[in-house]
């Protein structure tokens, strides 16, 4: 069966280092799983990276808003008759003075970073989702380009040996010139699709690279195969993992938490901080001077402040509150129809791998059986033929679907589908 996706939550996160995956490398071809595959993608992706930074940025915003500033010196000359002192002044005081915010204000500050904080971790645990789900995506449609590949070869020489064939029954006096003209042309079909299956390869081969850190034009080749995937769990432990784990909540938790220390921080403009200097006269022998005191705005336009910061403050947390809202109505929405796409999906491919694509082949062979003994026409081999490419073509496709949509499924619970229960049968 189908390995499933690894998906990376915020409360286990998954760190492998790639010196110790179970990969095999010969030269710059590099042969690996699909785990294997999303867990390099997670390791080496530079989206991963850059999440990473904006996260330190993040902490380190919080460290700086919430820091007492440094004390500030200051040296004064005075009554002098040239700059610094020059001349010979009658005073030289120096001084250092420390401004100590009110203690609520640091806290809130630090608050706002703790939110922001939050947000940007969400944000790093949503890129290593999404790229585990691209990964498997990228890794799949590899594996279809390359089986793609793999039955055309065969139509391929299928089409060459029934050319062969009919150019024999030709010389035989059984078969008309028209029957080796569609044959070759059939055959010439089949070369021309094969080299478009050879740039499939190369575009999934180069999209998987990027996710994956390396060359754009290394060689890759899967261990694993395209399978159809495991039935579904049922639809609500999806849902309710959704609401629980997807990252996207959890980022604009943080943001609203922030938002609300900021509204209590706008509101608090008028609180006094407190100095503490202490100062000396060079030229007075006697001792230091030690000054304390506070420092406060007066509030005489506070109009201005209620509907400047502090109404800004207070729309914010609206905007979160609803788009708090909204987003809980999009993660369901977005779940539910991705778990009515994979239904469907592994139904259809279900169908068309187990019941179509025998039946197509079977008819083939029948159909060039007849032929070799003289029971059919060169265009019921080619009827067949053209109905087998086209029944590979949609079992492929639907496989592919089934397992990408799949992926998309599990990236939207944000939870491994195995870890929900057992599956229930569409």
């Amino acid at each position: 069966m189908r390995t499933p996706l690894i998906a990376i939550t915020m409360a286990t996160c998954v760190h492998v280092s790639v010196a110790q995956q179970p990969t095999s490398t010969v030269g710059d071809t590099l042969q690996l799983s699909r785990a294997d595959a999303v867990a390099r993608a997670i390791a080496m992706n530079p989206t991963i990276e850059i999440a990473a930074a904006l996260t330190a940025q993040a902490r380190a915003r919080r460290t700086q808003a919430g820091a007492i500033p440094d004390p500030v010196g200051s040296a004064d000359w005075e009554q002098g008759r040239g700059f610094f002192g020059a001349g010979g002044p009658t005073s030289r005081a120096i001084s250092a003075t420390l401004t100590i915010p009110f203690p609520d204000k640091l806290s809130l500050q630090r608050r706002i970073g703790s939110g922001d904080v939050r947000s940007a971790e969400a944000d790093s645990v949503l890129a290593r989702q999404t790229t585990a789900a691209l990964t498997s995506q990228a890794y799949d449609a590899l594996i279809a380009a390359r089986r793609r590949r793999s039955d055309l070869l065969e139509i391929d020489s299928l089409a060459q040996e029934f050319v062969t064939r009919t150019r024999g029954r030709l010389e035989a006096g059984t078969a008309a010139r028209l029957d080796v003209l569609k044959a070759e042309v059939d055959a010439g079909q089949a070369r021309n699709d094969l080299i478009s299956a050879e740039r499939d390869i190369i575009t999934t081969r180069t999209s998987l690279n990027r996710l994956l850190g390396r060359a754009l034009d290394a060689p890759v080749i899967p261990s694993d195969s395209l399978d159809v995937p495991d039935t579904l769990p049922a639809l609500e432990p999806l849902l309710a993992a959704a609401t629980v784990n997807r990252p996207e909540l959890a980022s604009l938790a943080g943001q609203r938490d922030g938002a609300k220390a900021a509204s209590r921080l706008a509101k608090e403009f008028w609180l006094p901080d407190i100095t503490v200097g202490v100062g000396r006269d060079r030229a007075d022998p006697g001792p230091g001077v030690l000054t304390t005191g506070i420092s406060l705005p007066i509030p005489i336009f506070y109009w201005q402040h209620a509907r400047g910061e502090i109404a800004e403050a207070r729309s914010r947390e609206r905007e979160l509150d609803a788009t708090m809202r909204d987003l809980r109505a999009a993660i369901g929405e977005e779940v539910r129809s991705l778990y009515a796409a994979t239904e469907a999906a592994i139904r259809q491919a279900r169908f068309l791998d187990q019941q179509l694509l025998p039946a197509a082949r079977e008819a083939h062979r029948i159909a060039s059986a007849s032929y070799a003994l003289g029971g059919s026409s060169a265009l019921d081999v080619l009827d067949a033929r053209r109905s087998l490419i086209d029944a590979e073509r949609q079992a492929v496709d639907a496989l592919l679907e089934a397992n990408a949509t799949r992926a998309e499924l599990e990236r939207a619970v944000a939870t491994p589908l195995s870890s929900l229960g057992s599956g229930v049968q569409p």
